[in-house]
């Protein structure tokens, strides 16, 4: 990939391969894919919010995975559409559909229609999970809930 100072989260390559796992900065820098079924979330029922591994841009939610059985984390829809940026790709020899995060213009994975899931969008986003982290919902919940034993009080003193 080429350097993009268009995105809000802007870095040299150096400074990506610094921040990055080199299998990582394969993926998300190089446009690379991991192999299929081997991915961290490709089965995981996990509820929660999946987020960009480099800039942390919230990308996916649980509620909208689904099992493909492609071999990669499939998801009908992204959080909202400004989080993630459409290229074409012909890489292939045939045209597909690249998304890229939003925040930093890391790579994903693809995104295909017209498969005949039984979705909302009949879309496929087949998302590499080496591109992504995972906060879990129960994780997110306990870090938004007060400290134990501490109370709360109106007012100024």
């Amino acid at each position: 990939m080429t350097e993009n100072n268009d995105y809000p989260v802007t870095k040299t390559e150096q400074e990506w391969r610094e921040q990055l796992t080199p299998e990582e900065y394969a993926v998300l820098r190089q446009a690379g894919t991991e192999r299929p079924f081997v991915g961290e979330f490709t089965d995981t029922k996990t509820e929660g919010v999946y987020s960009c591994r480099a800039c942390g841009s919230e990308l996916f939610r649980s509620e909208t995975k689904f099992e493909s059985h492609c071999g990669w984390p499939s998801f009908y829809a992204p959080l909202a559409e400004d989080r993630v940026d459409y290229i074409e790709d012909n890489s292939l020899g045939r045209t597909r559909t690249e998304v890229r995060c939003g925040n930093c213009g890391s790579h994903l994975g693809h995104v295909f229609e017209g498969e005949g899931y039984d979705t909302p969008t009949d879309q496929r986003f087949c998302m590499n999970s080496i591109a992504m982290s995972l906060q879990p919902l129960q994780a997110a919940k306990l870090a938004d809930a007060p400290a134990a034993g501490s109370t709360s009080v109106g007012g100024t003193f």
